[in-house]
């Protein structure tokens, strides 16, 4: 019989909550009894204001300052989903990089024991021809060629080095959750195809995926907290890589498909080399932790 990991009662420290993914998280986290703290630089002070209402204790830290002074102490849990998307590769690599290991040595200092889920991402993996990716394959450069986010796989991987690094010297519990294409209700790469259909701008395909799709793992919000807990069941010095997706791989064109059936709108595409690849992630690791998702890709974008 399956056991499943409840996460509840612990002290948590969630960063980067003002983004997609770790916002909701937090909140999903407080709701389940937990004592989260949510860590943003939070320059807006209302920012703060939906998530204390939802019961996330909020505080300010600038993991590219190194300002942490506002951390608590006796925490159980390092959930880290804080990146800068900055286009200088010094910028980039000092503020992921450097900035997570510091964050990971401030937190060690006030919070013996405490374990680390780190979100990377598959954008670490060099493409192979649409095959899954296991966590073993090749790391490349996968974003170089995308407007805004040409620093991003390799700040990705600069990243993980580190953590590993940082996980072992401080024997930090640590697991490395390559996330894939992450999506909720409100928020995902699918909500920008459909933004892009409602305006009947054509929606970039990548020109070497035109016969078999450009294919990914989405994996809903619901399935990302769900997950957490098996996650960091895994945990260990040295760190633990697992890759991160759902279980129904989709193609860009099938959800704009999708998308387009819903909300009565034709998608057109465009190929072109300037956009992603097929990147989906082989998750037999994630199923062998007992964790299934709940949520189907066609019943998730019906819901956003």
């Amino acid at each position: 019989m399956t056991v499943t990991p409840q996460l509840t009662g612990k002290r948590i420290l969630v960063t980067g909550v003002t983004g997609w993914v770790a916002g909701p998280l937090a909140i999903t986290l407080a709701q389940a009894g937990n004592t989260v703290f949510g860590a943003a630089r939070f320059n807006d002070p209302a920012q703060r204001e939906s998530f204390e209402a939802a019961g996330v204790n909020t505080i300010s830290i600038d993991i590219g300052k190194g300002r942490f002074d506002k951390i608590p102490p006796g925490l159980d849990h390092l959930l880290h989903f804080a990146v800068a998307k900055s286009q200088r590769f010094e910028t980039a690599l000092a503020t992921n990089a450097e900035g997570t290991a510091n964050l990971m040595e401030a937190v060690a200092a006030t919070s013996p024991g405490v374990t680390m889920l780190h979100c990377s991402s598959t954008a670490v993996y060099e493409p192979n021809d649409g095959l899954p990716l296991k966590e073993t394959d090749r790391l490349g450069d996968s974003h170089r060629l995308l407007p805004g986010m040409h620093t991003y796989s390799i700040a990705k991987i600069a990243t993980e080095v580190l953590v590993q690094y940082s996980a072992k010297r401080l024997s930090m519990p640590t697991v490395i959750a390559r996330l894939n294409v992450p999506y909720g209700d409100s928020y995902g790469w699918m909500l920008f195809h459909l933004l892009m259909m409602e305006k009947n701008m054509a929606v970039p395909v990548h020109q070497d995926c035109l016969a078999t799709g450009t294919t990914y793992s989405p994996i809903h919000a619901d399935d990302i907290s769900a997950s957490i807990p098996y996650l960091l069941a895994l945990a260990a010095t040295p760190a633990t890589i697992i890759n991160w997706g759902g279980e129904s791989p989709a193609s860009v064109e099938e959800w704009c498909a999708e998308m387009g059936t819903l909300a009565g709108i034709t998608p057109s595409f465009e190929a072109t080399e300037s956009t992603l690849p097929s990147i989906g992630p082989d998750i037999t690791r994630q199923l062998a932790t007992g964790f299934r998702c709940s949520v189907n890709w066609r019943d998730g974008i019906r819901r956003m």
